[in-house]
């Protein structure tokens, strides 16, 4: 995207997101590894929550097609993406990545993890939306104009 007139907001805060992801990963480990998890009718709902959300991420990101990055890279009066699930939602891959931190652990009965890494989560996605949402407004000049009535996920 940067090769082709991208410009790239929030880098103050990737390589914290990075850090929080790598970190969770970590405790999860950790806390399965100091446990005994076994399979249990919650873990089967909860990968399946995990599933159903991995095909929502798959549509999330056919519908971005070159669009998408992890980082926060807009290209300047570039139209605005309303097609596949951003038709409903602004966000609906960190829909997905809430999704992912709460259940993947509850996957395997790490409680600590999914609690602690839902909260930090839930404070750097506070983060990186303002930062997204106001550099694709000052960058298309359409964004809030196209998006105000759809929901940032689908609870908020």
């Amino acid at each position: 995207m940067k090769s082709i007139g991208g410009i790239e907001a929030g880098k103050a805060h990737y390589r914290w997101m990075v850090a929080l992801h790598v970190s969770f990963f970590v405790a999860l480990l950790l806390e399965v590894t100091f446990t005994t998890p076994s399979l249990t009718n919650s873990s089967v709902v909860a990968l399946s929550i995990v599933i159903v959300a991995q095909s929502i991420r798959i549509w999330a990101l056919t519908s971005l097609g070159r669009y998408w990055n992890t980082k926060i890279i807009v290209l300047p009066d570039a139209p605005v993406v309303e097609k596949g699930p951003y038709r409903f939602l602004r966000h609906p891959n960190y829909a997905v990545v809430i999704t992912e931190i709460a259940f993947v652990p509850l996957i395997f009965q790490a409680y600590w993890t999914a609690i602690l890494f839902t909260l930090l989560n839930a404070w750097m996605l506070r983060v990186r939306i303002e930062v997204e949402e106001e550099a694709l407004n000052h960058m298309t000049g359409n964004y809030t104009e196209r998006f105000e009535r759809k929901k940032r996920f689908w609870f908020v």
